[in-house]
């Protein structure tokens, strides 16, 4: 199958179709069976196409979206890099250690670790800051 974009010399209306193949077009054109379906007129021709072509190459915008992705992994890896220097790691005990620094002032340093949804929310409820942020497993690619 072959698709065409036409053209009506009469009318000047544009309008795509399809044919078996090439040959069968020009068949078609010669017995006059083509025809402007806005003017009925027989005077139909093709114009100029680009062929659309299938390459294997990704596509500018999936080249962008990787690039993009590459930045936002190396800035989260970054900002993991900066925060295991810089803070405890605490585990799942995250919620009981983030109560235990703001009531008692148990530590100085800041902490990570994991904690749920739930706890998360019911440490703002309490006036603890606290901030869930995306992590990257370095065993991940």
């Amino acid at each position: 199958m072959i698709k065409y974009k036409l053209i009506c010399k009469d009318c000047d209306l544009k309008f795509d179709s399809w044919f078996a193949s090439s040959n069968e077009y020009e068949r078609l054109k010669k017995k006059k069976f083509l025809n402007c379906h806005n003017c009925n007129s027989v005077k139909i021709e093709k114009t100029i196409m680009a062929p659309q072509l299938i390459s294997h190459k990704p596509k500018t915008d999936e080249k962008v979206k990787l690039e993009k992705y590459n930045i936002v992994k190396k800035t989260i890896k970054d900002y993991q890099k900066f925060i295991k220097n810089n803070f405890d790691y605490v585990g799942d005990n995250f919620a009981y250690e983030a109560r235990s620094i703001h009531y008692n002032g148990k530590k100085s340093k800041g902490i990570y670790g994991s904690a749920s949804k739930e706890d998360l929310k019911e440490l703002k409820e309490e006036g603890i800051d606290a901030q869930m942020i995306s992590w990257i497993d370095e065993k991940e690619n």
